[in-house]
């Protein structure tokens, strides 16, 4: 007996309907087609990921789904890793054709796919996967890069002919997902950012109607960076948005002559967005050491102690504890926060990157591989091509928080003091401890290192290494694997 035969969908990081190219061809494609995700377990209990991300994703898919009532049809929802459910889906269905997009993530998906593309060869399944965002896969240097990003961004917006579609209907899809367990990703009242399409439009209006006037000047304050800034990157990671569609938006209102400088500002951060991804895509074993070689043999003991501080938001260090305190309990701090705590973490601990990768991933919403690896080895200084930058945070918090305001909004136990107190709160006086009811080392902990002395230590041992001939050797093949030619 001839079993009926299907084309599968498969929803990665790319939880929308518009602009999907990969979607648009499956719609295309005249056959019957099913909507799939993949809640992996392997993913759930990654150290990775945390419910922040799960919340996302359900939201986002609760979205689709609404999205997709219209036309008759579900997204099919359940808890099992790739090759296994497409077994048994194949003792019932002819599967065709897999249309999904190319995922730059972790090792753990990047062998997830390996292992998929041999299953398909197996089985005779064709597996047709897309480019996403401006990243090439195979690509080996940057010639043409920017040239091939720019045209990519012009091209139309991908849209999907669901009038020709052949889409299982919601009782079809149940019959399939019987025996399968269901995502049951949890409904939780949060305050991060919510997942989905409306979402992500929402944020997107705003800033390009109103809030962007005020991109430039806020982009690195700690507390108007929150408004200040797009707040798109999550929907970008987990794809409500596509990079093109936002990057022809922006190009609309720099057309119509407003906000020149912003919109130049929040365009070249899109380009930097696939640049980052596009240097894991081409080496991603920067996931577990440093990109360039000659930092291999640099030791940094763990401390274990150190790290508990950080992560905690214990450090000494007000700027340091407010930041980390709040991209925990709220999912996201601005690119200057990132790059400190990150160099607070790495020069003046002096633990390895590695130390904090799977910390600072559960604690930010807008998690995606590409760039956080990408950044981790920038601002750990393992690159070798970047200029070297030891964050002071003590005078970033006078330069962009001055009046302490970030601070004292994660850091309630310095609320009472005033700013410059609540910047450097060893220089506080007896007196002074006295007349604010607050006292230092047991309301607020002593700094656990010096940082005038830890950079000068981390200056050193980075600088030995990276002078050094394997360092300068790295350097070039970095530069040309991984930099735009204008800007060798």
């Amino acid at each position: 007996m001839n079993k009926p035969s299907c084309n599968i969908f498969w929803f990665k990081r790319d939880l929308r309907l518009e602009d999907n190219e990969a979607l648009a061809r499956a719609v295309a494609s005249g056959e019957k087609l099913l909507l799939l995700y993949l809640l992996e377990p392997s993913l759930e209990a990654d150290p990775h990921y945390s419910q922040r991300h799960w919340n996302f994703i359900r939201e986002s898919l609760l979205d689709l789904q609404e999205q997709l009532a219209s036309y008759n049809t579900a997204i099919l929802q359940v808890r099992a890793e790739a090759i296994p459910f497409f077994k048994v889906l194949s003792r019932s269905f002819e599967i065709k054709t897999i249309f999904s997009h190319m995922e730059t993530g972790i090792d753990l998906t990047y062998s997830r796919d390996l292992e998929f593309a041999t299953y398909c060869r197996e089985q005779g399944i064709s597996w047709k996967e897309f480019q996403n965002n401006g990243v090439r896969r195979g690509s080996t240097d940057r010639e043409g890069w920017v040239e091939n990003w720019n045209a990519y961004m012009r091209q139309p917006l991908e849209m999907d002919r669901w009038d020709q579609a052949h889409l299982c209907n919601p009782s079809e899809i149940n019959q399939i997902g019987t025996g399968w367990e269901s995502t049951g990703l949890p409904s939780l009242n949060h305050g991060f950012q919510k997942g989905g399409r409306k979402a992500a439009l929402k944020y997107l209006n705003s800033f390009l109607t109103n809030r962007i006037a005020n991109y430039s000047s806020a982009i690195s304050k700690p507390e108007a960076s929150r408004n200040g800034c797009s707040r798109l990157s999550p929907y970008l990671a987990w794809g409500n948005l596509s990079i093109r569609e936002v990057y022809q938006q922006l190009q609309g209102c720099k057309d119509r002559g407003k906000w020149q400088k912003q919109t130049r500002a929040f365009g070249s951060r899109l380009r930097w967005q696939s640049h980052f991804i596009q240097k894991f895509e081409a080496e991603p074993r920067m996931q577990f050491e440093a990109v360039n070689r000659a930092f291999l043999s640099l030791k940094q003991p763990v401390n274990a102690e150190y790290i508990s501080a950080w992560e905690r938001g214990q450090t000494g260090y007000p700027l340091i504890d407010a930041a980390m305190r709040c991209v925990h309990q709220t999912g996201y701090i601005n690119f200057r926060l990132r790059a400190m705590v990150v160099s607070f973490l790495t020069h003046h601990l002096f633990q390895h990157f590695s130390q904090g990768s799977h910390w600072l991933a559960r604690q930010f919403l807008d998690f995606e591989p590409g760039i956080h690896y990408g950044q981790l080895q920038m601002q750990a200084g393992f690159t070798g091509t970047n200029t070297l930058r030891v964050y002071n945070p003590t005078k970033n918090a006078i330069e962009h928080d001055p009046e302490a305001i970030f601070i004292k909004k994660y850091v309630p136990e310095l609320r009472n003091l005033p700013p410059a107190l609540a910047i450097e709160p060893w220089k506080i006086q007896p007196m002074e401890m006295q007349f604010y009811n607050f006292q230092y080392g047991a309301d607020y902990p002593e700094r656990i290192v010096d940082i005038a002395k830890t950079r000068s230590r981390a200056l050193d041992a980075l600088y030995r290494q990276r002078k050094s001939h394997y360092g300068e050797k790295e350097k070039i093949r970095i530069l040309k694997k991984h930099s735009i030619p204008q800007s060798r």
